[in-house]
């Protein structure tokens, strides 16, 4: 089943292009901290300002240095089906143990427009699919009969990974889809309520920073120690907090370039954090001992 703690993993850039030193590095720092697993080409990795060949040979790169230590899912959603399924078929050729379909985004798609989307998607391609719902990025939310209706109907769409922040619709899906449907928090500072209703895990993007911090919390959330959940959760809030100060992956990135792990670079229109943001997130990575 999928649970536990996988990385959202930001995509370094070096002089216009990818640094592939600072990716093995930043795949190696997940396998020595107890990531479970790896999401390659997700909203953090800034996949949209990659061109297909450097998708082509992040993937091919990246799974290899995994080399199967870690389930690896591989974000395939695009809001054109056509693409997306040329997308999914490659990340099974590839390996992938699952592919992140989004709910097309721009589109703005009804329930039953999702329903067909992701049914086609499910019936072409045998590789587990995680429904990706994240609102505030596609203008759109699948709710939780639609996300049930699919579980119910295609056996290999076997989990979502929600950042709706909706706790009622999260604890409809964990009471109505399928007992081996996995839901996986997609907004850090809810990894801690969504578990306790039923969620299996996280796809994080603070793992990028505090792997180890972040795995420790999911792992005692899944025990259901939620007195000593509720204290991690607590001592992470402002960490989680400053991962979104600005846009995703802006604060990432400038953090892992303070620790020293990669070269600060983005491809516009992502752009480096305002300077009186640095300066807080700077103090926030010096107060977690991280820098």
């Amino acid at each position: 089943m999928l649970q536990g703690t996988y990385v959202a993993l930001i995509t370094p850039f070096k002089n216009g292009s990818i640094d592939w030193t600072a990716l093995e590095d930043l795949i190696q720092f997940h396998l020595d901290n107890g990531t479970t697993g790896i999401l390659l080409l997700g909203t953090t990795a800034e996949t949209s300002a990659l061109a297909s060949d450097e998708k082509d040979a992040l993937l091919r790169f990246a799974l290899k240095k995994i080399d199967g230590k870690l389930p690896v899912i591989i974000g395939t959603g695009t809001n054109n089906l056509h693409q997306t399924l040329a997308s999914t078929q490659k990340a099974k050729e590839l390996g992938a143990d699952y592919a992140l379909v989004i709910t097309p985004y721009y589109i703005k798609p009804t329930q039953k427009g999702m329903l067909e989307y992701f049914g086609i998607i499910a019936s072409k391609i045998d590789i587990p699919i995680v429904i990706y719902n994240v609102p505030g990025r596609t203008g759109v939310n699948i709710t939780a009969a639609t996300t049930v209706e699919l579980a119910k109907t295609y056996p290999n769409i076997v989990g979502i990974k929600d950042a709706s922040g909706n706790l009622v619709q999260v604890t409809q899906i964990v009471r109505d889809a399928p007992e081996n449907f996995s839901v996986m928090c997609g907004e850090d500072a809810l990894n801690l309520p969504l578990i306790a209703i039923g969620a299996k895990g996280t796809i994080s993007v603070t793992a990028n920073v505090a792997p180890k911090l972040m795995s420790e919390h999911i792992a005692t959330c899944l025990k259901g120690d939620f007195i000593t959940a509720a204290k991690q959760h607590q001592y992470l809030a402002r960490l989680n907090e400053m991962m979104f100060i600005e846009t995703n992956p802006i604060p990432a990135k400038e953090a892992l370039a303070m620790m020293g792990k990669i070269t600060l670079a983005f491809r516009s229109p992502m752009c480096p954090l305002m300077e009186n943001n640095r300066a807080l997130l700077k103090q926030c990575l010096q107060d977690y001992k991280l820098i």
